[in-house]
């Protein structure tokens, strides 16, 4: 069975950074093509980027250069390293294994931006 796990949440001032991580069991974690997605209160959750197995990634345009995920297979990982924060990006921050027919989504962790 797959599980993620989520650390790296915090609360940060405006123009600051946090590193999220995800680690992953259970899966054949070289293989996966993983991503991170965020909801802030009220509103949907909405996607932020993922990486392939060929470490192809995507962003979303509203963290685009500010934002950067990556992988390390050797400790089933994957990164999101978030600089420039702005309040707008406070949200629980979640962590999925995209597979078929469902997806593993982690427990989330939060992030909070203010000044």
């Amino acid at each position: 069975q797959v599980q993620l796990v989520e650390s790296g949440g915090g609360s940060v001032q405006p123009g600051g950074s946090l590193r999220l991580s995800c680690v992953a069991s259970g899966s054949h974690f070289s293989e996966d093509n993983m991503g991170w997605f965020r909801q802030a209160p009220g509103k949907e959750r909405e996607f932020v980027a993922t990486i392939n197995r060929h470490n192809f990634i995507l962003y979303s345009d509203s963290v685009k250069g500010r934002f950067t995920i990556s992988r390390d297979n050797a400790r089933n990982t994957i990164y999101l390293q978030m600089n420039h924060l702005k309040p707008e990006d406070t949200a629980v921050y979640y962590c999925v294994r995209f597979q078929s027919p469902t997806n593993t989504w982690g427990q989330g962790t939060q992030v909070t931006v203010s000044a």
